[in-house]
């Protein structure tokens, strides 16, 4: 298998964390290769936007050619993952392969399902709804292929993230859009459980890190969080950032159970209520002994959100 001394990162996936990754290899002086099927992107100097389809193999190889390091932050929508995800995956095992190039996965952890106590790499996967099954299917097609010697794998794995771009999150639009604007943030389940949450510009520094180690390879990693508080205290933190009253507005579960009906992202959405129902703690011990535990405390990460959703809002036509 041909491998690359280079210093060439491709990314599939010009999302909420591919953009991220895109912004930690640029500031670490990598040569960047963004990966969507349209070939744009809102992207940072440096950075070049190609267009291949993920599931297509031969697209897949094109783009890779020439990678040290592939990152896997491609993400089909929501109410698809079960149908379009697995495809995804394999193409870009395809591409990673051919390029003798390493593949670090950007993961959730939906394949756990609903568990009593943290949550940490060695427990089994028990979901029972079919997008955190598919999460399941993925870990396990690419730890396969990373044992039988096809290519050199890793996984990182995060919570909920919030951060710049992070829109489409638990911890995005519905929060921070109507905090910025005087209004009550928006969030599911029990406010009042422990829940970590990840900043996203942790969630990429990590990613890296496991692409630049060998120790990483063939192995599930979960990424460094700043402290566990409740959703209920992170809002807090947020509106007092701001010099806010807080003001939090919790959506009804049976409005969900009703949506859930005849549409099927709020039927993905339902699948993983027991994550904002219960305590929801993630370990990353495992991380921070081999690696160290490098993460930006809440108040920091507020500041850069919020920073990011002022531009982002003033930028609205």
């Amino acid at each position: 298998m041909p491998s690359h001394s280079g210093n060439l990162h491709v990314i599939f996936g010009s999302g909420q964390l591919g953009l991220a990754v895109a912004r930690e290899l640029i500031g670490r002086s990598m040569q960047v290769r963004l990966v969507n099927r349209r070939g744009r992107a809102e992207v940072f100097d440096g950075v070049d936007v190609v267009a291949a389809d993920a599931a297509d193999h031969a697209s897949a190889r094109r783009v890779c050619q020439g990678a040290a390091v592939v990152y896997h932050c491609a993400q089909a929508p929501y109410a698809e993952w079960p149908v379009k995800s697995p495809p995804i995956m394999a193409g870009i095992i395809e591409g990673a392969a051919a390029a003798g190039a390493r593949l670090v996965y950007g993961d959730n952890l939906y394949m756990y399902g609903p568990v009593s106590g943290p949550l940490t790499e060695d427990l089994p996967y028990r979901a029972t709804g079919p997008n955190g099954q598919t999460r399941a299917k993925l870990a396990v097609t690419l730890l396969e292929a990373h044992q039988t010697g096809k290519l050199r794998a890793t996984i990182g794995r995060a919570s909920d993230f919030y951060g710049p771009n992070a829109l489409q999150s638990t911890l995005g639009e519905r929060v921070f859009v109507p905090a910025l604007a005087g209004k009550a943030a928006q969030v599911l389940g029990n406010p009042d459980m422990p829940h970590t949450y990840t900043f996203i510009g942790d969630f990429a520094s990590g990613l890296v890190t496991l692409g630049e180690r060998d120790e990483a390879l063939g192995q599930v990693w979960h990424i460094p969080s700043a402290e566990t508080v409740t959703t209920r205290r992170l809002v807090e933190m947020i509106f007092a950032e701001l010099g806010a009253p807080t003001r939090l507005a919790v959506a009804p579960m049976f409005a969900i159970s009703v949506m859930a009906l005849f549409n099927p992202t709020m039927r993905a959405v339902k699948e993983q209520l027991y994550q904002s129902t219960q305590p929801f703690v993630v370990d990353h011990s495992k991380f921070a002994r081999a690696f160290g535990s490098h993460h930006t405390p809440h108040l920091g990460a507020i500041r850069q959100t919020l920073d990011w959703f002022r531009g982002y809002l003033s930028g609205r036509p």
